[in-house]
């Protein structure tokens, strides 16, 4: 899977992180997450526990998007077999689906392509009667992907809106907040317009703390944000939204446009929805693989959050604690942690994402012989085309241009002059970020 191992393993310990990584990955593909999910057994159709009489449906048909929206549409795919009457997935990479159409996207900035085929899949929802059952496929990267600008908006509305949002360090769950309220899908509506046909989520989740109406701007899920909680993200952060933007955020905080669909609107009497994988899934494989390598595991969180470069800080403190004093685990050990840090560009920024500049960070604070290793499951480290980056301290020579480079949001140039980057291209699953730090003993 990394296509640069042989180059990152430096010793036992490097080893053991790049094998952590891989599991992670590996434990949180569609595929897998889908199979271990769902099932068929004749015409009964169980996901997570809920059963669907497939049998009582005229249409059974597939639709959704994301990064991960392939493998969980193929698994289906080979479970239904003739009972899947069609759909349309969208994904930012080819897909090769059977039954099923497949449309390729662009992320993070929506594109003409990505509104063009969200208008065919919302006109296939729109035709679902009281006699199908969608089953509604949602993963990471479906925000950006599944566009379809509300009322007078633009695509180039949205194009400046989620570039400001990203650029301006603005946490997830408050950028898809604004993104539920530009948009004629997400915050629930996806519900709306199928109603009354039989919705089933199936869900891979990329946000912390598996929100369900994070995930993907939640499009089949109650949103209790407001036009008036989109409104003060931008004042919240010190941003400007489009005028268009404005204006439509103003006219839906004055009642001239509808709100998203409450917990207690009836479009969501038929719709379930169900989480197959997310961060913990991750984690869980990354401490199976660090436990056979005879090194004692510790999961530290699975809802990491803030500034990466600031976040590495107390996680390599917490790996010299280990060190020092055999406190909160005893060495040689893996800590492991999970979630969704973010980056606040500063000027014109350089290469690299936030977990790049989570190591960097951590390799310059760090009083110790971690190895420290962060990536994004997806393969993508913020706008880079690396999944993240593993260093020691003795990777630092010239800590003067590495402090630099982190100031100007450069980290991932650095690292990859010092050839750190880890290297796999896109995975096809995206359960957020992934961080291992190998505590070897003092001895090795």
């Amino acid at each position: 899977m990394i296509h640069n191992r042989s180059t990152l393993a430096a010793s036992a310990a490097h080893e053991v992180a790049l094998d952590c990584l891989e599991a992670a990955v590996d434990a949180a593909a569609p595929t897998a997450a889908t199979k271990s999910a769902v099932s068929r057994d004749g015409e009964t159709l169980t996901i997570a526990g809920t059963t669907y009489e497939l049998a009582e449906y005229t249409d059974v048909i597939v639709i959704g998007g994301g990064k991960a929206v392939g493998g969980v549409t193929r698994a289906l795919e080979s479970m239904l077999g003739d009972s899947l009457s069609g759909g349309h997935i969208l994904s930012k990479q080819a897909v090769d689906t059977q039954t099923v159409q497949s449309s390729m996207g662009d992320h993070p900035l929506p594109s003409d392509k990505n509104v063009a085929a969200t208008t065919e899949i919302l006109e296939t929802v729109d035709e679902a009667d009281t006699d199908t059952l969608i089953l509604f496929v949602l993963t990471g990267g479906a925000s950006a992907l599944l566009s379809a600008p509300a009322g007078d908006l633009t695509l180039n509305d949205l194009q400046t809106t989620t570039d400001r949002l990203l650029s301006g360090g603005v946490p997830i769950t408050e950028i898809n907040a604004v993104r539920k309220h530009l948009s004629d899908l997400k915050g629930g509506q996806i519900a709306r317009r199928a109603a009354p046909a039989t919705v089933a989520g199936v869900l891979v989740s990329d946000v912390v703390g598996n929100d369900l109406s994070t995930i993907g701007s939640g499009p089949s899920v109650p949103d209790e944000t407001t036009y008036g909680d989109a409104i003060d993200v931008f004042e919240r952060y010190g941003l400007a939204p489009p005028p268009a933007v404005h204006d439509h955020l103003e006219a839906g905080q004055d009642g001239r446009r509808p709100e998203t669909p409450f917990p207690d609107d009836s479009v969501f009497d038929r719709v379930t929805n169900h989480l197959i994988a997310d961060n913990a899934t991750a984690l869980d494989a990354a401490a199976a693989v660090a436990r056979e390598a005879s090194y004692e595991p510790l999961v530290l969180t699975s809802r990491l959050r803030g500034e990466a470069c600031e976040v590495a800080k107390p996680l390599v403190a917490i790996a010299e604690e280990a060190t020092a004093t055999g406190t909160p685990v005893e060495p040689p050990a893996v800590l492991l942690a999970g979630g969704e840090t973010t980056v606040t560009v500063r000027g014109d920024g350089g290469q690299g994402g936030p977990n790049q500049e989570f190591v960097l960070s951590g390799a310059l604070a760090h009083d110790g012989d971690a190895v420290i290793a962060a990536v994004d499951t997806d393969g993508e480290d913020g706008s880079s085309d690396v999944a993240g980056a593993i260093a020691d301290t003795s990777i630092i020579e010239d800590r003067e241009r590495a402090r630099d480079a982190l100031l100007a949001n450069d980290a991932g140039s650095h690292l990859s002059e010092l050839e750190a980057t880890v290297e796999t291209g896109p995975t096809g699953t995206n359960v957020n970020d992934v961080i291992v730090l190998v505590v070897p003993e003092a001895t090795e």
